[in-house]
């Protein structure tokens, strides 16, 4: 079914990202997970580390790669010759920003669909940041995230304080 680009922060990774990327690789041919580059965020993680964390936690799906990328998302998804972008939606709330997105995104790639994929219910109120405040404050995130995820906040937030 052609090439799908999933991109995002994973600032960190976490298990509705991989569901999200999960079910997408039973649909497409192939996933390039695409980690963005944003020089308005301070990300806790490093785009080394955290290229290396999805590729890392999706090994055992053959048809999922992992790349990143500075600039318009269009641009990247031209680049690797895919036909649209996936987005998870949360809530609501997420609609109306990925919305405006998927419209953006078309305006400027008119040939680029964005397809929407619903959070399972158990990971409806997940987050990044939710993670890494819990992370931060000392808190079990092992329903949040893999054991290596977990480890690598840990070890963050340590070296944090010292």
């Amino acid at each position: 079914m052609g090439i799908v680009v999933y991109p995002g922060s994973f600032d960190p990774f976490t298990h509705g990202h991989l569901d999200i990327i999960s079910r997408a690789a039973k649909i497409f041919d192939k996933v390039i997970v695409a980690v963005s580059v944003n020089s308005g965020k301070k990300p806790l993680f490093t785009i080394e580390e955290r290229v290396a964390m999805i590729t890392r936690e999706c090994c055992h799906l053959e048809n999922v790669e992992v790349g990143y990328f500075h600039g318009l998302l269009v641009d990247f998804v031209k680049e690797k010759n895919a036909q649209a972008i996936v987005r998870g939606l949360r809530a609501v709330s997420d609609f109306e920003y990925e919305f405006q997105m998927a419209l953006t995104n078309r305006n400027l790639s008119p040939e680029l669909e964005t397809i929407f994929f619903v959070a399972q219910p158990m990971y409806s109120f997940l987050s990044s940041s939710i993670v890494k405040e819990i992370a931060g404050l000392g808190g079990d995130i092992s329903g949040f995230v893999s054991k290596g995820v977990a480890e690598q906040l840990r070890i963050k937030y340590t070296n944090k304080k010292t």
